[in-house]
C-alpha cells in the first residue's frame, strides 16, 4: 500500500527531539533556555500542540536556523493532516459565480443540497434538459437568449420565478374586451390606498396572471409582461418602489403590453425607474405602454396646461385641488409631476406606501414567504 503525505510527515515535536538530542538537551533545558514553562514545551514534543508564530521565532533563537524552518514543518504538518474539501467545492463556485444561487435557495426557490442534486434543481428551475443549458453558466454549451439580450442573472432568475407562479394558477380564459373594460374598473380605485387591493381580483376575472415576486439583489426590475401561451398573459411586479403612484404607473403600463400583444415572441422586462434616469429612446412598445401608463395615473393633458399655467411655482394646495378634480390620489399626480421636473424630491409625503396593502390579496412571493411551487 502506497503511503501517503500524512503517513511520514511528522509533527515539529519529533524534529525538535532530534534536534535536543543532536545537543545532548533534555526537555529541561530547552524549557530553561526558552524561558517557557516545562509543561508548554512537552506538549509540543508530544504533538498535543502545535508551533505558534513565537514559538517559531523562540525556538529559532534556540537552534540559531530561521523562525520559517519551524514555521514551515508547522504549516506542512498541518496541509497534511488537514480534511479534504468538500469534493463539490468547484462546481459551486461557478454556480454561485454565474447564479444568485445563494439567494435562490434563501428564498426557497431551490433547495440547499449536494452538488450534484443543485445542479438538477437548477436545470428544472431554469427548464433546461441539463445543467449545460443552463443560461450564464460557464460550461454552457451555448449563449442563452438572455445572455445574448444582456439580461441579468438575477433578472433572469427572478422571471423564471414569475413562469413557475404563474404557470401554477388557474384563472379564466383571457378576454382583452374584459380587460379593457377593467381600465375603467381600475379608476374608482385611484382614489385611496387601499383600491389596489381590488388589483389582483380583477385582473384574474380579466385571465391575466398576476404576480408579485420580490426582486433579487442586483435585480433591477419594476414588472415583466409575457404570455405562457397564446390565450395565458401573464404581468408580474416587484413593488421594488414601495409607492402608490410607481405601483398604478407599473400595473398600467403592463396592461397595455398585454392589450397591445406585446410580449408574445419575448418577455417585456421593463426597468421603469432606470428608464427615467436613461437618455435612451424608448422603444416603440415601451412609448406607448408609458403614455397609456402616465395618463393612466394623470391626464395628460389636463396636468400639461395645470403645469404651463402654474409654471414656475407648484404650490401643494394647487398639486391636491387638481388630484382631487380628476378623482386621483395626490401622489399620482405627483408622480407625474416629479418625472416631468425630474424633481423627485417633491411632495414624496404624498406618495403612500401601498405593499403592505396589496400582498395579502395577492399570488406574492418573497417578503419572508414563499409560494409553493414544484420544480
Amino acid at each position: 500500500m502506497t503511503a501517503t503525505n500524512a503517513d511520514w510527515i511528522q509533527h515539529p515535536g519529533v524534529y525538535i527531539k532530534a534536534e535536543m538530542e543532536e545537543r545532548g538537551w533534555i526537555q529541561r533545558d530547552l524549557a530553561f533556555i526558552l524561558g517557557a514553562p516545562e509543561t508548554a514545551v512537552n506538549m509540543i514534543l508530544s504533538g498535543k500542540r502545535g508551533v505558534t508564530a513565537d514559538m517559531a521565532k523562540a525556538l529559532a533563537d534556540a537552534f540559531d536556523v530561521t523562525p520559517e524552518f519551524f514555521a514551515n514543518l508547522q504549516q506542512t504538518y498541518d496541509m497534511a493532516r488537514a480534511r479534504s474539501p468538500y469534493v463539490g467545492i468547484p462546481e459551486r463556485r461557478r454556480m454561485q459565480t454565474a447564479l444568485p444561487v445563494r439567494e435562490m435557495i434563501k428564498r426557497g426557490w431551490i433547495e440547499h443540497a449536494d452538488t450534484a442534486m443543485l445542479e438538477e434543481q437548477l436545470a428544472r428551475f431554469f427548464g433546461a434538459r441539463s445543467v449545460e443549458e443552463i443560461p450564464y453558466m460557464p460550461h454552457a454549451a451555448k449563449r442563452s437568449r438572455y445572455e445574448e439580450c444582456q439580461i441579468p442573472p438575477a433578472q433572469t432568475a427572478w422571471l423564471f420565478r414569475v413562469r413557475q407562479i404563474a404557470a401554477s394558477i388557474s384563472v379564466p380564459q383571457y378576454s382583452a374586451n374584459r380587460l379593457r373594460a377593467a381600465i375603467q374598473e381600475f379608476m374608482p380605485l385611484l382614489l385611496e390606498p387601499e383600491g389596489v387591493r381590488s388589483v389582483p381580483r380583477i385582473l384574474a376575472d380579466c385571465g391575466v396572471r398576476f404576480v408579485i415576486v420580490e426582486k433579487l439583489p442586483g435585480a433591477e426590475i419594476d414588472g415583466v409582461c409575457f404570455w405562457l401561451n397564446e390565450f395565458s398573459p401573464v404581468i408580474g411586479v416587484t413593488t421594488r418602489r414601495d409607492t402608490i403612484d410607481n405601483f398604478w404607473f407599473v400595473v398600467r403600463h403592463e396592461v397595455e403590453h398585454v392589450l397591445r400583444g406585446h410580449g408574445r415572441d419575448r418577455e417585456i422586462i421593463d426597468d421603469l425607474a432606470g428608464e427615467k434616469a436613461s437618455p435612451d429612446v424608448p422603444s416603440e412598445e415601451e412609448r406607448v405602454a408609458n403614455a397609456a401608463a402616465g395618463d393612466f395615473c394623470a391626464p395628460t393633458d389636463k396636468l400639461n396646461e395645470f403645469m404651463v399655467r402654474k409654471r414656475p411655482f407648484f404650490y401643494e394646495r394647487d398639486v391636491l385641488s387638481f388630484a382631487r378634480l380628476h378623482l386621483r390620489h395626490p401622489g399620482l399626480v405627483v408622480g407625474q409631476m416629479q418625472f416631468r421636473m425630474k424633481n423627485y424630491g417633491y411632495l414624496t409625503r404624498h406618495l403612500t406606501k401601498v405593499r403592505h396593502i396589496v400582498l395579502p390579496g395577492s399570488i406574492a412571493d418573497g417578503w419572508g414567504q414563499t409560494v409553493p411551487v414544484s420544480l
